[in-house]
């Protein structure tokens, strides 16, 4: 059985904070099809507040993660659609080991952003 299981964590490096109140969606793929598993939001650690993906759900696959940027810039103080490029911001990746953690974080600003898989 399964082990692992996924998490995320979504850091706004313009303001320096954590990106609280972040709509977050996981999705499956498997060839043309794509499957809604999740949606959560982040909480004021820029965190969800259980894995996106538990260990009851892990499997191996491939996924993307749609992480709601434009929504949450447009919602803090002194952010306006003018003052930003991006929107959604989908991360497409690949689980192989279904005993292992894996985390996707999501580093952003109004401009530009980054991610890895972090531990």
């Amino acid at each position: 059985m399964a082990e692992g299981f996924l998490t995320t964590h979504v850091l706004d490096t313009a303001a320096g904070t954590p990106a609280a109140g972040m709509t977050i969606t996981l999705f499956t793929l498997d060839g043309g099809t794509r499957q809604q598993l999740a949606e959560m939001i982040t909480n004021d650690d820029g965190r969800t507040d259980g894995p996106i993906l538990p260990k009851q759900e892990f499997a191996a696959g491939s996924y993307e993660l749609v992480f709601q940027v434009g929504a949450y810039l447009d919602s803090q103080q002194g952010q306006s659609k003018a003052n930003r490029f991006l929107d959604v911001v989908p991360i497409r990746f690949q689980i192989d080991d279904e005993t292992s953690h894996y985390h996707v974080p999501l580093l952003v600003s109004p401009f530009g952003y980054s991610t890895y898989r972090g531990s």
